[in-house]
């Protein structure tokens, strides 16, 4: 009869405990290449065909100056594949408020371009990715993402993202900018919201909380409103050159 002596079993079992380590880790990175390519094919295969319009509200807050708040509501229209344009319908309370939308909704535009998409896209060029486990985001089951961005930019963002586990697409992301756009602002802190309005994927809402230097913290908010398909923007254009 052989005997195992206490050091022999104590080695077996660390050695059973590690290749059961080894055996999970590679079970995770395997599912993580799934999910990471699935993310890919479903942002790919997203393509917006028809023209739309959609209303928001942008809301700035200031923490240290009341007199900065304000509230901004925005028409923008969307012609596929790029062409983007919005008219600023009304504003309120400080200017800065409007300033500040403005910038923003260029930044949108210019990020419509295809080759600056692809600079800024949820994909392995631009990030290094985490399994991060699964959580539910507007009552749809997601799988949690780590995000760590391979180059400190300004559309580049460091922290988390939600990817629906039935359509792949992103519904939620949440996390730091890698790298303020302006010395003015020491730390910009977004959170976006996604989900898919009369069959088109948008975001719809996104709350953006800065760190300025001088004034403090501000936060903008915004939200959807309205949405208009094609033909109900065909529609209102009709009528209104009536």
């Amino acid at each position: 009869m052989v005997r195992l002596s206490t050091l022999t079993i104590v080695a077996l079992i660390t050695l059973l405990r590690a290749l059961a380590v080894a055996q999970s880790n590679a079970g995770e990175a395997t599912a993580l290449n799934s999910i990471i390519e699935a993310l890919e094919k479903a942002q790919a295969t997203v393509r917006l065909e028809n023209s739309y319009q959609v209303i928001r509200e942008y809301q700035l807050h200031g923490t240290n100056e009341s007199t900065s708040n304000s509230d901004v509501i925005v028409e923008l229209n969307v012609r596929p594949p790029v062409s983007e344009e919005y008219r600023i319908q009304s504003s309120s309370g400080s200017k800065r408020g409007e300033q500040v939308v403005r910038r923003v909704l260029e930044h949108e535009l210019q990020a419509a371009s295809s080759l600056h998409h692809d600079r800024t896209a949820l994909n392995r060029d631009n990030y290094d990715f985490t399994y991060d486990g699964e959580a539910m985001v507007d009552g749809q089951a997601c799988y949690v993402l780590g995000l760590r961005p391979k180059r400190r930019e300004p559309d580049l963002m460091s922290g988390k993202a939600w990817i629906d586990t039935h359509s792949f697409l992103v519904r939620q992301l949440d996390g730091d900018i890698a790298k303020s756009p302006s010395w003015w602002l020491k730390k910009v802190h977004v959170k976006l919201t996604f989900a898919e309005v009369s069959g088109t994927w948008l975001q719809t809402r996104m709350e953006a909380i800065a760190e300025v230097r001088v004034v403090g913290s501000h936060t903008l908010t915004s939200r959807i409103l309205d949405y208009r398909g094609s033909a109900q923007v065909a529609s209102a254009s009709s009528a209104h050159h009536r």
